[in-house]
């Protein structure tokens, strides 16, 4: 039996969907087409959402630029939701810089050294046997 979706999964895919579109096409700033939704939550009653975003490149500060930005524009996006969407209010939106991306890939590049000095050793000692 496939799994039911609760209602604030719907909404909060909904959201992320249609924020999407709005960061590319409702900005005149270039720096949103960089930006990613990784994530929102939506609190139970649907009143607030949380906003996980990424940004492509940049520094610290630039990062915390977009988020300052997104969350000035939290209401002029709230308004633009509530005409594409078909619910009866519209979740107040935060937006939080989202780090896992991030801490994933230098997990990865962690393993990845890892691996290529293991891999290197292994080849020194088979040279060392003469095998």
């Amino acid at each position: 039996m496939p799994k039911e979706f609760s209602r604030t999964e719907r909404v909060a895919e909904q959201i992320r969907r249609e924020l999407a579109g709005l960061l590319l096409d409702g900005f005149d700033d270039r720096r949103m087409s960089l930006v990613s939704i990784t994530a929102v939550d939506v609190s139970r009653d649907l009143s607030y959402a949380k906003v996980h975003v990424t940004y492509i490149g940049g520094d610290e500060e630039q990062r915390r630029a977009i988020v300052e930005t997104l969350n000035e524009a939290a209401g002029f996006l709230r308004h633009e939701l509530g005409r594409g969407m078909r619910i009866r209010a519209v979740p107040r939106l935060r937006f939080l810089y989202d780090h896992s991306i991030e801490h994933g890939a230098q997990l990865s590049a962690l393993i990845e050294d890892a691996v290529a000095t293991d891999e290197s050793r292994h080849h020194d000692e088979d040279g060392e046997d003469g095998r």
